[in-house]
């Protein structure tokens, strides 16, 4: 692979030429406001740009930035310092939301796009040039991660340079990892900052193991990058008791290696007063940003008022339930581009996880390894000054491999506390510990090979690197934002020749099938066309229509194109072949007749396109929903922690007038013996949880008393308010127990793949009559 160091520095180079022509690849591929969150990013970027003072996080008015207002600025700052001189007051009009996007789902009809694109607006003017400085100069942040990469790996094994060009060829060629770097986005800047922290720790460890003592300059600098770091990024927090650790280090490292408790006592004070030197830098830069936050939202790190504009969870998930995350996890680790719905083919996926499976096991056994040439090295030394001092040896030795470990486990236990209380089990959150993670899985992969398997090995595993990240934006990226049209002569089977006031035309459909059953799918595909040139901005609905409620069950709204071509952009003449995938709820009451309706609307006025005849909606076909086999009505499946499972319900109406009663009977099953007598409840609730009827009911006999797998029928009668607004409205049902205490607790819902979720289900609607007027 090379033959001397004059080699090593040509692949090093390779290496980082081929980062920089990818990384500037995806930064002019990827659509603008279309890498994660880049759509709330850029926004404070041009705030701050424009002179503005830092944003105060309001949730009754997120503003465009939403929850990016609670990140530390730094980034911004440099990003707005590069393109203060850009005007940018075109950003409204360029950052054109798709209001339907299916932001952070994978979807089988599209529908991925955050914006709108108009393909006659310019990347190198306004908003989409300052967008275009930024990403390109973040591409050049993230060169240097890859470069720190580098050093970091000479560091943990100084003999080994193929480790550490192969840990900088994983952290360079990581698909998800250049798609960031090609963004609007702080990591760019705290990954970097991250790593060079690592570095500059290494660094003072390596001197002092040379004898060559930190001067006050090393510390006050790797406070200032400390500093700096957690200026950028909270996830970065971790590098200030690690920079502690390493004082300390170096303090025994060059104070005589005590192993007592008094010598280790004198160590810990001169790390102390070193230590300052390394705070002091560090509170000065950052500390004013936290103490805002204590200020504003009475939370050092800002989390409360970040969750009120993000949102989390409806109940903090468990260990358990994060790892059933997992593969979406990992998907979002390697390359999981877009809104994080954007994906790249699951062998990929597979290959990438199965090198990390490898690297992994691997990495067990150069542990091993080091583990016992240390204890044949050093034992006699080490074990004459007790457990701790074997501890202090092998850190000492081994520091950088240590390091590389404590700090990747503090960024990761930091994703999964995050991940608890949000919808964040996003793999991509752990990049700011990624140069210690690649050199960890470079070790894990070759360093316990001999040099040429594993130079060989690197080699091949990089070269899969390069190719799924070369191929990302063209196979993947570009496609999904590329909207298709129709050839003139296309048709689908069944004609339809709706005339939406003259400016889109339905030309024909197709659906999948006329029969459905309770949690199907239901393709429908149309082929539209542009009548004439159009200034509204139209969304397309397909709705799956109850006439009992008069509502739809299910439905599909999107712009025409996939969600890609919104109708001011299409030109008379152009055809949209276009697929809908509509969801049929597993809840939906069977048997049933169905309306499959379509049509356009506005979605800032809810003012729908009308028919040429008048009508605001074309039904094209009517579509037989049955029940699904079962012993009881509407036969369900939804299992309540392990102990109770819903299997079917039935409502005597799903129509009632104000203050009216009907009656709903669920069927349960226990699904082992119960130790609780348990309570259900039934509610019909409106607009923010407001309950317009409820019932709760303790069961006769107790649950304690239930069977397992006996069928039981429990019916709730529901008396409406007499002041219920004509609505349809949903029903939902659960249980819950009495704790000692007197507080209330409810089962959770587990899904089929094991994960809890909410503690309630929802199951059908009720559609609530207008009252009829009484006289006087």
């Amino acid at each position: 692979m090379w033959n001397g160091d004059g080699n090593e520095r040509a692949w090093l180079a390779l290496i980082l030429a081929a980062f920089v022509v990818l990384g500037v690849v995806y930064a002019l591929t990827t659509p603008p406001f279309e890498a994660s969150d880049e759509l709330w990013h850029y926004p404070m970027v041009r705030h701050l740009a424009e002179g503005n003072p830092l944003p105060v996080q309001d949730p009754e008015n997120v503003g465009p930035w939403k929850q990016e207002a609670s990140q530390p600025p730094l980034y911004y700052y440099l990003a707005a310092a590069l393109t203060f001189w850009i005007d940018a007051s075109d950003m409204p009009q360029v950052r054109w939301l798709n209001p339907h996007v299916n932001n952070g789902v994978i979807t089988p009809d599209g529908n991925i796009n955050l914006a709108v694109h108009d393909p006659a607006a310019s990347r190198w003017r306004g908003a989409l040039l300052a967008v275009t400085v930024v990403r390109l100069a973040s591409v050049l942040l993230s060169l240097g991660t890859v470069y720190l990469t580098y050093r970091i790996g000479r560091a943990a094994a100084p003999e080994r340079p193929e480790l550490a060009l192969g840990a900088a060829a994983l952290n360079a060629f990581t698909p998800m990892f250049l798609f960031i770097s090609g963004a609007v986005n702080n990591d760019n800047l705290a990954v970097p900052l991250t790593s060079a922290g690592v570095w500059w720790m290494l660094r003072a460890m390596q001197r002092a193991q040379q004898g060559q003592a930190a001067t006050r300059g090393d510390w006050l600098l790797l406070g200032a990058i400390v500093g700096a770091a957690a200026l950028t990024k909270e996830g970065t927090l971790a590098l200030l008791p690690l920079a502690g650790g390493t004082v300390f280090m170096v303090a025994w490292q060059t104070g005589g290696q005590a192993a007592t408790l008094r010598g280790l006592g004198r160590t810990l004070l001169r790390a102390l007063g070193r230590f300052l030197w390394v705070a002091l830098p560090a509170l000065l830069i950052a500390g004013w940003w936290y103490w805002r936050n204590v200020q504003l939202y009475g939370d050092w790190l800002g989390w409360n008022a970040f969750l009120a504009v993000l949102g989390q969870r409806a109940h903090p998930a468990s260990l358990a339930q994060l790892w059933d995350e997992r593969w979406g996890f990992l998907l979002s680790y390697w390359g999981l581009f877009g809104g994080v719905n954007v994906p790249m083919d699951d062998w990929i996926y597979v290959a990438f996880n199965v090198i990390l499976a490898a690297g992994v096991a691997g990495f067990v056994v150069y542990f091993s390894q080091t583990l016992r040439r240390f204890h044949k090295q050093q034992a006699a030394v080490a074990r004459g000054k007790g457990p701790l001092g074997y501890l202090l040896a092998f850190t000492a030795q081994q520091f950088p491999l240590v390091l590389c470990l404590l700090l990747s486990a503090a960024v990761i236990y930091g994703v999964i506390q995050w991940a608890t209380v949000t919808w964040s089990s996003q793999g991509r959150l752990v990049f700011t510990a990624i140069s210690p993670l690649n050199v960890l899985l470079a070790l894990g992969l070759a360093g316990w090979l001999p040099r040429r398997w594993a130079r060989s090995l690197l080699v091949i595993v990089g070269g899969f690197f390069f190719v799924a990240a070369a191929a990302a934006p063209f196979a993947w990226i570009r496609p999904a934002y590329t909207p298709v049209f129709a050839d003139a002569d296309a048709t689908l089977a069944h004609p339809a020749n709706l005339d939406f006031g003259g400016q889109m035309r339905l030309i024909s459909y197709e659906v999948e099938k006329m029969e459905l059953f309770p949690g199907d799918s239901l393709e429908v595909r149309l082929l539209w066309q542009a009548q004439q040139p159009m200034t509204r901005t139209w969304s397309v609905f397909v709705h799956l229509h109850d006439p009992v409620l008069d509502a739809p069950i299910a439905q599909r709204d999107m712009y025409p194109g996939q969600g890609l071509a919104a109708t001011p952009l299409l030109r008379p003449g152009q055809r949209l072949l276009d697929r809908y995938v509509i969801q049929v709820p597993a809840a939906a009451v069977a048997p049933a007749e169905l309306a499959l309706n379509v049509g356009l609307y506005d979605y800032a006025s809810g003012e729908r396109l009308r028919l040429s005849d008048g009508g605001d909606a074309g039904t094209l076909a009517t579509l037989a929903l049955q029940p699904r086999p079962g012993s009881v009505p509407n036969a369900l499946n939804v299992n309540f922690e392990n102990e109770i499972t819903l299997v079917g319900f039935e409502m005597s109406s799903r129509r009632a007038a104000p203050g009216a009663l009907i009656v709903m009977t669920l069927y349960w099953q226990a699904a082992k013996p119960l130790t609780r007598d348990y309570k259900f409840f039934v509610q019909v609730l409106g607009d923010e949880n407001r309950r317009w009827a409820a019932a709760d009911i303790t069961a006769t006999p107790g649950t304690t008393e239930w069977t397992a797998g006996a069928l039981q029928s429990i019916g709730f009668p529901l008396a409406f308010d007499a002041a219920t607004p004509a609505d349809v409205y949903p029903v939902i049902a659960g249980i819950y127990w009495q704790e000692a205490d007197g507080s209330l607790q409810r089962l959770q819902t587990i899904t089929a793949e094991g994960r809890l979720t909410d503690d309630f289900v929802t199951l059908t609607s009720v559609r609530v009559l207008p009252a009829i007027p009484t006289g006087d």
